[in-house]
């Protein structure tokens, strides 16, 4: 039952909206600063584009994603209206002025600081508050989806909790915490300076702070895609999911090794000891286990898929998979991406071959294959499923659809695969011009071309995307029926407290960041020597 459509697509629809807006700036920033654009005649243009970008990106866009997907996840696997509909709205707006009170700032050169804030780096304080806002918003989606499980518990008491509800309340509790880090680096370390009750600050501890969020948030991007993979995936195609069990212990795991190892971001900072540096990186080599166990989950369940339209043979099944349907092509280029980006964050992830490509353009195309393509592109199957119980038309452009996925699977490799190669040979990231003209340089100007037209595939694309859900709006009425997620080969009739419930593992997940941050925070938290005087960003 899906009973709060209109909040559902609210979410939606902002999400794509300020998506659209960030995709062209993002292809912008990438046009100006290639060989075929002569150098701007003002640089900060180029940051506060990037500032923009970035933000929305990671704050707004995924959020909104995963608020509206939640909702209906709730609705949809518990089938019960949503608790708590008006308070749900309520952190809709406050999102929704959060990112104008952020933007507009930004958008006035007054906070060109990028979506990690670089302290000491200091911008207009109602930057900071505006992203503030964006942080409760969602927290308010957090305490609903609690809320809901725990209504729907009450009234099923022993029942096994549907795997798409499971899930989803372990990706809010993973972002709740995730957002710490960036809440204490804002609220004690840069909005006192910003409304100018201190004018020094310790960037080493913000930025410890900081890298607690900054690679965890890449997790609570993540988890909407790997719903998407269990819950959608084998029955848009016509299967079943091969494990559930082997999917909550998936999630279970984003939940307890996702938060611990942020550090890793830090390696060429010296306010963290090498020691604590090794443990992160260790921890960060776990995170490869709940990948590793959904491949092999989903692809055993995009087999059996096969297997039930008369597939045959060790590798013959794969020519009978539904290669016309788009959330089949959406996986499967997922996948590619989330191989080829998983590989490049081994790199990033080892103490010594970081060093070979720290802030370099490789990290920008790591980041982008692994977001940009593996997870957004899942964004726009997860899009292309619920419209129809949504709107009640159905969305019938199927070719339209397949040629969006193929050119956005096409502009994100052409995009990052030259990032990446430029990256080895060097090339910073974060330049708002290059001197192409330079000997060192002229090698790479071909590669940084080749990848402006990827970007111009990308925005291509993303109009193609938008396409279909305005003309999804405009369909005649269709009825779509419930809407329905993937049943397992095995259904579950009672499954262990522990993967039916999040306690432990929330009781793990704050007890391993406290182990791994604990010491060096409090190391420079007591310091009195490690705060530097602020740099004010803009006209202040």
């Amino acid at each position: 039952m899906l009973v709060n459509r209109r909040l559902i697509l609210a979410h939606f629809w902002l999400a794509f909206a300020v998506f659209g807006v960030a995709l062209l700036l993002g292809a912008w920033q990438m046009f100006v600063r290639s060989p075929l654009h002569t150098w701007l005649s003002n640089p900060e243009w180029y940051y506060r584009s990037l500032t923009a970008h970035g933000t929305v990106m990671g704050y707004v866009f995924p959020t909104l994603v995963a608020m509206g997907f939640g909702y209906a996840i709730s609705e949809s696997s518990l089938q019960q209206r949503l608790v708590g509909a008006r308070w749900a709205w309520t952190g809709y707006v406050l999102l929704a002025i959060g990112a104008v009170m952020a933007m507009v700032p930004v958008a006035l050169g007054r906070a060109s600081v990028l979506y990690t804030f670089y302290p000491p780096l200091i911008g207009s304080a109602f930057y900071y508050i505006g992203v503030v806002l964006v942080v409760v918003g969602s927290w308010i989606w957090v305490a609903l989806m609690s809320i809901n499980l725990y209504v729907w518990k009450k009234a099923n008491p022993g029942a096994v909790v549907p795997l798409p509800m499971f899930a989803n309340v372990a990706g809010s509790y993973l972002w709740a915490w995730t957002a710490v880090g960036a809440a204490l680096e804002l609220l004690l370390q840069i909005i006192p300076v910003a409304l100018g009750l201190k004018s020094t600050i310790d960037a080493g501890l913000a930025r410890v702070f900081f890298s607690w969020t900054l690679h965890a948030i890449v997790y609570f991007w993540l988890i909407p895609t790997y719903i998407a993979y269990y819950t959608i995936v084998p029955r848009a195609i016509g299967g079943r999911l091969y494990s559930d069990t082997m999917a909550r212990i998936s999630f279970i795991l984003f939940l307890v090794v996702a938060m611990p190892i942020g550090i890793h971001h830090v390696f060429a900072d010296p306010m963290v000891g090498a020691g604590f540096k090794f443990v992160h990186s260790a921890f960060t080599a776990l995170v490869a286990v709940p990948t590793l166990l959904t491949v092999f989950t989903i692809c055993a369940s995009v087999e059996i898929a096969s297997r039930l339209r008369g597939g045959r043979g060790a590798f013959g099944w794969v020519r009978t998979l539904p290669w016309d349907n788009p959330i089949m092509l959406a996986v499967t280029f997922s996948f590619i991406m989330l191989g080829f980006g998983g590989a490049g964050g081994l790199i990033n992830m080892s103490y010594q071959l970081d060093a070979t490509i720290h802030n370099t353009q490789w990290i920008t195309g790591h980041f982008h294959l692994i977001f940009g393509g593996a997870i957004v592109i899942m964004y726009f199957a997860i899009a292309y499923d619920l419209w129809p119980h949504l709107t009640g038309r159905a969305l019938t452009d199927l070719g339209l659809m397949r040629t969006q996925l193929w050119l956005w699977f096409i502009g994100m490799i052409v995009t990052t695969f030259p990032w990446h190669y430029v990256g080895i040979l060097g090339m910073p990231r974060r330049m708002a011009y290059y001197d192409y003209t330079n000997p060192a340089l002229a090698p790479e100007a071909i590669q940084v071309s080749i990848s402006v037209i990827g970007a111009v595939i990308l925005v291509i694309s993303g109009a193609l995307f938008l396409a279909v859900l305005i003309r999804g709006q405009r369909a005649p009425l269709a009825d779509s029926g419930p809407y329905r997620f993937s049943v397992a080969l095995h259904p579950p009739v009672t499954v262990p407290a522990v993967l039916n419930s999040h306690g432990l593992w929330i009781a793990l997940m704050i007890g391993l960041t406290i182990t791994n941050y604990g010491f060096p925070i409090l190391n420079l938290a007591v310091r009195s020597d490690t705060s530097v005087p602020a740099v004010y960003v803009g006209a202040q």
